[in-house]
């Protein structure tokens, strides 16, 4: 007999502003234990020195992560100069330094050869995988890190401030960059250091965007537990097709919508073909495919019993 599933059915999304120190399955945690959700999941892991946006996705929600994961994200993010580490950021060990300190007019001039297409080597404290085994757990272990070079996508990298001060006059600077999945900004910030002339690390990350979530969606985990005390849920859930903008929308009747969660097919006159998201007054569906003038259900939202005290968590 399969064990039941603690918690309740609540299915939306919450833009968390990640605290720094928490890893992002932590964050997680915090959040399915303050909203008793029975299930969740983030979409684009922070490492626990970074801070902000970290969508996480309750119930039926967790269906539709793929589609934040591979949104667009940006960062703002601080390099300090003349020092690297084994980690590219500042939680690891020195093991280069250099006393040149790029120019605010070499860094400018060198941004454009980071945008577009680039090719990045990630850094040996990865999660990425190598033969089963996470790159940080065999570098931790002193063990080889071969990983290979890839290509990641970069939209737009600014210089925001060079963060010039007494006594640390060219020291750091800050940037603001628009990238792609699978972008390493620890990995950017070694490379353009690089190409400078000098070492650097990244010495502080804030993630501000992650395709349809932005910074100013995002909420703290102490005003999320007062919100959760004190506010319907409507005031902190954001709905599970805030990451479905960007894909066209189909709209069944009821009696339409109840052949597709039993995983028939519709006849549909729509011109329409590929991946729809289809809905019913206005409430989801499922995620489906048209071809042929035919639409079959790849994705069902199980929404119809996630309903406590007339409260629908959709």
């Amino acid at each position: 007999m399969a064990r039941k599933r603690r918690g309740l059915p609540i299915s939306g999304w919450i833009a968390l502003d990640k605290p720094m120190g928490l890893t992002s399955t932590q964050a997680v945690g915090r959040v399915r234990r303050l909203l008793n959700a029975a299930k969740a999941g983030h979409a684009g892991t922070l490492d626990p020195l970074a801070t902000g946006l970290l969508p996480i996705a309750l119930g039926e929600a967790t269906k539709v992560m793929p589609y934040a994961v591979e949104g667009q994200k940006t960062y703002q993010f601080t390099v300090k100069w003349g020092e690297a580490r084994n980690t590219d950021d500042a939680e690891g060990s020195v093991i280069e330094t250099s006393d040149h300190r790029p120019s605010m007019e070499s860094i400018r001039a060198a941004l454009p050869l980071f945008i577009g297409d680039i090719v990045q080597l990630p850094p040996p404290f990865s999660a990425l995988k190598i033969k089963g085994k996470r790159a940080y757990d065999l570098a931790r272990a002193g063990q080889p890190v071969n990983l290979k070079p890839r290509t990641v996508t970069i939209s737009r990298l600014e210089l925001v401030s060079p963060r010039i001060g007494e006594n640390t006059f060219g020291e750091h600077a800050e940037f603001e960059v628009d990238c792609g999945k699978g972008t390493y900004i620890r990995a950017l910030a070694r490379d353009l250091a690089r190409h400078l002339g000098t070492c650097g690390h990244l010495s502080a990350l804030r993630r501000t965007r992650v395709g349809a979530f932005n910074e100013k969606q995002a909420i703290c985990l102490d005003k999320l537990e007062a919100m959760v005390h004190s506010a319907p849920p409507h005031a902190y859930l954001l709905p599970i097709a805030t990451v479905l903008d960007d894909i066209p929308a189909v709209a069944v009747t009821g009696a339409e919508a109840a052949r597709l969660r039993f995983g028939q097919a519709l006849r549909v006159p729509s011109s329409k073909q590929g991946t729809v998201y289809v809905k019913a007054d206005g409430q989801p569906v499922a995620l489906a495919r048209i071809a042929d003038g035919e639409l079959r259900p790849v994705r069902v939202f199980n929404l119809a019993i996630e309903r406590r005290n007339d409260v629908d968590y959709c």
